[in-house]
């Protein structure tokens, strides 16, 4: 049940509410790729009402997270293998910008607290604990970001993740990486502490070619499926050193 909270109008307080709930639920996969959205199933199952719930999916299908449908209603957007590939490739360029720009721009407050950020502990396997940790790794790339001094950039990196954060709740099998990663955060830090802007961002643009191959090769693996963008059932297999859909 949502409940409006205090100075906040009670029409703007349920629909922002809303709208976050869902969104959670559809970067968990709780509501998942390709579903029909019941409205009136929502707005019972929050307790927000029907307008709240209509204007909190509206700015989400503007964000990309749902999509109307005709005469339907609204479906939560479907995960392609292309979507997959355009996330991984634009925060490459995105926040390998934001790491240099940290680097030149940020406070000294700020890339302390990316320092104490960089450790983290992460169970393989285990449910809880690997939610948890996407909720890390998510929070330390955006303060990364935020030092960068650029709102706009910050704001693009956030979405990027949450659309990443979809892929990884789709219970792929991705390769255990948290070592890894917890030094390659760990390396990013000590390129910020030192101004090493072309270091911060080769160390970036590293990482995230690393992760899209894990999660390539997870999707591969998987005995699932994920969907192309026209919404159809797509296999993926390996072919020639390259990424297939095949029907």
């Amino acid at each position: 049940m949502l409940s409006p909270r205090a100075g906040y109008p009670m029409d703007q307080s349920l629909t922002s509410r809303a709208y976050e709930a869902i969104k959670a639920d559809i970067i968990t996969c709780t509501l998942q790729p390709g579903r029909q959205i019941a409205q009136r199933q929502l707005a019972e199952q929050y307790g927000a009402g029907l307008t709240p719930v209509r204007e909190a999916l509206q700015r989400l299908a503007q964000e990309g997270f749902v999509q109307a449908i005709p005469r339907s209603g609204y479906v939560v957007a479907p995960i392609s293998l292309s979507d997959v590939r355009e996330i991984f490739e634009l925060r490459a360029i995105i926040e390998g910008a934001a790491a240099r720009l940290a680097a030149e721009r940020g406070s000294p407050e700020q890339i302390q607290r990316i320092a104490q950020a960089a450790s983290f502990t992460y169970v393989y396997r285990d449910r809880q604990s690997y939610s948890r940790f996407l909720a890390f790794n998510a929070s330390f790339h955006r303060s990364v970001a935020v030092a960068a001094g650029n709102q706009r950039l910050a704001d693009q990196v956030a979405r990027l993740l949450d659309e990443l954060s979809r892929v990884f709740h789709l219970g792929l099998d991705v390769k255990d990486s948290a070592e890894e990663m917890q030094r390659e955060h760990l390396a990013l830090a000590q390129a910020l502490c030192n101004r090493d802007a072309a270091r911060a961002e080769e160390i970036v643009r590293s990482q995230i070619a690393r992760s899209q191959q894990r999660v390539l090769e997870a999707i591969v693996g998987s005995v699932g499926a994920v969907t192309n963008g026209l919404g159809h059932v797509v296999r993926v297999q390996p072919c020639d050193g390259r990424w297939e859909e095949r029907s």
